[in-house]
């Protein structure tokens, strides 16, 4: 069954089944409704002779200049023209798919004054997978995502490059082949396809997808890695967290008891230290903040899914044309910008527990290294300078870009969001984050190997997951392909789906 878009019902999950699985959609009804009444209002104002933003004047700096009726059609051509403005390699198809479905729900809402057709060639595009071709640099996130917006919109008129059936060809040419009639522009249909901040909504929501499940497998790997250095357990315990009361740290730290359930290392069989390190001991403290930071960056993000970020905003009820900034990506740009943080330091942990588990002064009695044959072998040293460098990417990138500012359109716009830079970069810190979460895995699983012990359950069932991708590391071989192998793992959650598997769905907030 297609996901029925009706402006009101869009979540995380539903921007990930339509952009990375193709699932298929459908305007409800009474979307269309909503739709098509707005779009008679706007006749009716038009009609009447009433000057409103971005349909018979300019835009931005040039909101004064009116345009005459017979330029109200060719403005919205020229519009999209122009704005067709970014620079770089084509997005991710995905990116493009998601922030096609955020405007199609803004259109259903009934406030854009569209023509229906408009709403409809989308909702067709995603359907026969027909996705424009769109640069991945040139929005600043205030006046919406307007430059890649624009990109889209090109295909509105048969214009720009599309990716269809595994080939970049002409828009004109794919939407022929799919069956697609292409609608043209008229007035206000232009504006009504750009005006928001779509692509920050998209690739963020997707963001926040993955870094859901990151943490968890970070949970998985901080429990492998704590009975791999022998840890005290009494750090994991309820009652520590619930009396400060956060309840990211309830949830990590009750994951973490999950997976370590069974364990040697909780029978008191295994002699332990009195008190660990930092990077073992606050574990759920710090997992756990990041887990309350995504709650909040889901909530925003879902808001943001459902609202109407457009201007001008036809609001038919009330007989009434309001401008305002809608548009503004800063809602969504401080959380994501956020999000990056949490994920980095998160990182930076799991690299603190892999010079743990390398360094046979913190150890616990594991070898150098994490081989027998120090000295001739050289084991995981050189895994640590992978996750090394990646964390320090990771801090460079964690410089929020919230408040980075540069004016543009004459100063008319003076303050923008520059949400897509955090939408980049945070899209970048996630995938160190899989590398680094993949090598720790790799470490923790090697020496478990070398303890020899029985561990808990749902930690055999993560080493169990990790050896069918990487060997145990006997004597030295080249390491990339196995970081490699191990990061792609950990993107597609191969080892939380084994763990879940075997004791239950762990928590995720």
């Amino acid at each position: 069954m297609p996901i029925v878009v009706s402006g009101k019902n869009l979540t995380i999950e539903s921007v990930h089944s339509v952009a990375r699985c193709n699932e298929k959609i459908q305007l409800a009804e009474e979307a269309v409704a909503r739709i098509k009444a707005c779009r008679e209002f706007l006749q009716k104002k038009l009609a009447a002779g009433e000057t409103m933003y971005g349909i018979n004047t300019g835009i931005g700096e040039l909101s004064e200049v009116r345009l005459d009726d017979s330029q109200t059609k060719e403005f919205q051509k020229y519009l999209i023209f122009n704005h067709a403005a970014g620079i770089g390699d084509p997005m991710p198809i995905p990116w493009v798919r998601g922030a096609m479905l955020g405007r199609i729900n803004v259109h259903a809402q009934g406030y854009s004054a569209c023509r229906p057709e408009i709403t409809q060639t989308y909702v067709d595009m995603l359907n026969k997978g027909v996705t424009p071709v769109v640069c991945s640099k040139g929005s600043v996130g205030a006046c919406g995502d307007l430059a890649p917006m624009a990109q889209i919109a090109l295909s509105l008129m048969g214009e720009g490059e599309s990716f269809y059936q595994g080939e970049r060809i002409p828009t004109a040419k794919a939407m022929e082949r799919a069956g697609i009639e292409v609608p043209g522009l008229e007035v206000r249909d232009g504006l009504a396809s750009i005006n928001g901040s779509n692509f920050i909504g998209a690739v963020g929501s997707l963001a926040i997808y993955d870094a859901e499940r990151w943490l968890k497998q970070a949970d998985i790997a901080a429990a492998m890695s704590l009975e791999a250095l022998l840890a005290n357990m009494k750090p994991y315990e309820s009652k520590i967290h619930e009396l400060r009361g956060f309840t990211g740290a309830v949830a990590s730290a009750g994951n973490i008891r999950k997976v370590i359930a069974g364990s040697d290392l909780t029978t008191g069989t295994v002699k332990v230290k009195v008190q660990d390190a930092y990077s073992m001991r606050s574990t759920p403290q710090v997992i756990g903040a990041a887990r309350d930071l995504l709650r909040w960056a889901r909530q925003q993000f879902e808001t943001e899914l459902n609202g109407v970020n457009d201007n001008p905003i036809f609001v038919v009820d009330e007989d009434r044309v309001l401008t305002g900034a809608n548009f503004q990506g800063t809602p969504i740009s401080l959380p994501l910008d956020s999000v990056g943080t949490a994920i980095a330091t998160v990182s930076v942990l799991s690299e603190r527990r892999l010079n743990r588990l390398l360094n046979s002064s913190l150890s616990v009695g594991l070898p150098a290294f994490l081989t027998k044959g120090a000295g001739m072998y050289s084991g995981y040293m050189l895994s640590q300078y992978t996750a090394g460098m990646l964390v320090v990417e990771q801090r460079i990138l964690s410089a929020p870009a919230s408040v980075l500012s540069i004016p543009a359109a004459a100063d008319q716009e003076d303050y923008v969001s520059m949400g897509w830079n955090t939408a980049l970069k945070t899209s970048q810190i996630i995938e160190n984050a899989c590398g680094v979460l993949g090598i720790e895995f790799i470490a923790a699983a090697q020496a478990l190997d070398l303890r020899g012990f029985t561990a808990g359950k749902g930690t055999r069932a993560a080493h169990k997951a990790v050896r069918e991708i990487v060997e145990y590391l006997d004597v030295d071989r080249p390491l990339f392909p196995d970081h490699n192998n191990m990061m792609e793992a950990v993107r597609a959650n191969r080892v939380l789906e084994r763990v879940e598997a075997e004791i239950g769905e762990l928590r995720t907030y």
